[in-house]
């Protein structure tokens, strides 16, 4: 049996009660809604990987939104590729419910606008598959490993491919990790936004003696001591790490707080929240949030 033969079966979704859908996507579900904007962010490796397939990429599917006049379904297609051009190939890997415009097993193509997910078997872990995650994690805990032997795959946080740059929160993190490695102080220090995290750190004092003398004398103390305790100490080291950023936390529009799940080499794992801010030139890493934030 296919990979999506075990994810579907061979009944349609609506028929197999007690299981989870494998393909209503409900505009209101943020978690839905950030699986989708994550695939996006991150297809660039997707189509890398279909250009130049590893050894251990034994597999790759791709979601679409299928459209028939007003109604949409999201399908997933197998054996897919991209033309010169950027439109998307492959075949209705299953069976569709509400739309009638495809069928099973048939071979379509589609504007990448229309793009929705992108999976990866890398070994066995499922990297992408973002609208896989978000509906395994509606699932009560104790049916996840139910649902992960049912497809048999294994489902951690995965790992995650957002571009280096100041686009995205996770970007702006990736970017400085990226100067830890160089040991680029300069390129760490434009990472960070000490301002807002000066601004931060005092909001629990007395905002009566708060001023903006006193904010930006907080946020040299803070630059000093950042290259002081980087430049002077035992830089990080993120070469050969292997990074996932399940969850965001949006506190306003321009304080969100990203958590970073990293694997070592040495086969150690680590979990951390880090604040981050949006400034008129992108986003900017803070520091770490403690729990009892």
């Amino acid at each position: 049996m296919g990979l999506l033969s075990k994810i579907f079966g061979k009944k349609k979704v609506v028929d197999r009660e007690g299981e989870p859908s494998m393909v209503y996507i409900e505009n209101e579900d943020e978690r839905m809604n950030w699986a989708i904007e994550k695939a996006n962010l991150t297809l660039w490796y997707f189509e890398e990987s279909l250009k130049n397939p590893q050894p251990y990429q034994v597999y790759f599917s791709i979601k679409v939104c299928i459209m028939d006049g007003e109604t949409g379904e999201h399908i997933w297609l197998t054996e897919p590729h991209f033309d010169e051009d950027g439109n998307l190939f492959g075949t209705v890997g299953n069976e569709p419910v509400d739309v009638k415009t495809v069928k099973l097993d048939q071979k379509i193509g589609i504007d990448r606008d229309f793009i929705s997910d992108w999976m990866i078997i890398e070994g066995r872990r499922l990297v992408g598959g973002y609208t896989l995650r978000a509906i395994r994690d509606g699932i009560p805990d104790d049916k996840k490993h139910e649902f992960d032997q049912s497809v048999g795959m294994y489902i951690d946080e995965g790992i995650d491919y957002f571009k280096a740059n100041f686009e995205t929160p996770e970007g702006a993190i990736l970017s400085l990790e990226n100067a830890y490695d160089e040991q680029n102080i300069d390129k760490a220090i434009a990472c960070k936004d000490f301002y807002i995290e000066a601004k931060l750190m005092l909001s629990i004092l007395d905002n009566d003696i708060i001023d903006e003398d006193i904010i930006k004398q907080t946020a040299e103390v803070l630059e000093l001591s950042f290259i002081k305790h980087t430049a002077e100490g035992e830089w990080p080291n993120f070469s050969d790490v292997k990074r996932a950023f399940p969850n965001r936390e949006k506190v306003n529009e321009n304080y969100w707080i990203i958590t970073e799940v990293c694997w070592f080499p040495d086969g150690g794992k680590s979990v951390q929240r880090l604040g981050t801010s949006k400034t008129a030139d992108g986003w900017r890493v803070l520091g770490l949030v403690d729990d009892a934030e």
